[in-house]
C-alpha cells in the first residue's frame, strides 16, 4: 500500500513540473491584419487585444487590447441602461410587495397629501394674520419720514422700523414654505401616480 501511495505521489509531481513548463504563445493581429506569435509582446503590439494559446494550440485566454474612446463611451452607457433595469425591477418588487391594490395606493396617497394641505392651511392662517399686523404698522409708521409725505414729520422710531423689518421678513419665509408645500404636495400626488400606473401594468389591470 505504501508502494502504491509513493508512486501516485511521484505521478502529481511530475504532473505539476509538466504544467509548470508549459509555455505560453501570444498572438496578435497588426494593423495591417499580419497575424503574429511570440513568447512576448513587442512594446508597439501592446494596446493590441491578444490571445493566449497553450503548447496544445488551444486559447486560453484573451488579453484586451487599449478601448477607444467609443468603446468607453458605449460601455458606460450599457452600464448605465443594465444600472437602470435593476433599479426598475427592485421598485417593481418593492411596489407590489408593499400594496395589493390600487385603492390602498390611493389611500396611501390621500393621507400624504392631507398632511402638505394641513401644513399649507395653517400656514395661509398665519400669513393673514401677519398681512393685518403689516397693514398696522405701515399705518402707523405713515405719519413718519420715510413713509409720510409730510416732510415735517419726524423719523421713524427704531422699534417701530425694526417690527416692520422683522415682519417683512417672516411673511416672506412663510411665503416660501407655502410654495414648498404646495410643491411636494403635487410632487406626491405625480409619485402616487407614476405607482399606480406601473401598478397596473405590472399587475395587468386596464
Amino acid at each position: 500500500m505504501r508502494k502504491l501511495n509513493f508512486f501516485f505521489v511521484l505521478f502529481l509531481l511530475a504532473s505539476g513540473a509538466s504544467l509548470a513548463q508549459e509555455a505560453r504563445v501570444y498572438k496578435w493581429v497588426d494593423e495591417n491584419g499580419t497575424i503574429h506569435y511570440g513568447d512576448s509582446i513587442p512594446a508597439e503590439y501592446a494596446e493590441l487585444p491578444k490571445e493566449v494559446i497553450n503548447d496544445h494550440g488551444v486559447t486560453i485566454a484573451n488579453l484586451e487590447g487599449k478601448k477607444t474612446p467609443e468603446q468607453i463611451e458605449a460601455e458606460r452607457i450599457e452600464a448605465k441602461r443594465v444600472a437602470a433595469i435593476e433599479l426598475q425591477r427592485r421598485a417593481d418588487q418593492a411596489l407590489l410587495a408593499t400594496y395589493l391594490s390600487v385603492d390602498e395606493i390611493l389611500m396611501h396617497r390621500d393621507r400624504r397629501v392631507e398632511l402638505f394641505q394641513a401644513q399649507s392651511r395653517v400656514t395661509e392662517l398665519y400669513l393673514r394674520n401677519l398681512e393685518r399686523r403689516m397693514l398696522k404698522l405701515r399705518k402707523e409708521a405713515s405719519n413718519f419720514q420715510p413713509y409720510s409725505e409730510n416732510p415735517d414729520a419726524p423719523m421713524i422710531d427704531d422699534d417701530l422700523a425694526d417690527d416692520i423689518r422683522l415682519t417683512k421678513e417672516i411673511i416672506v419665509r412663510h411665503e416660501r414654505n407655502l410654495k414648498k408645500f404646495q410643491s411636494d404636495e403635487q410632487q406626491i400626488i405625480a409619485r402616487f401616480d407614476g405607482d399606480i400606473t406601473r401598478f397596473k401594468l405590472l399587475k395587468g389591470i386596464d
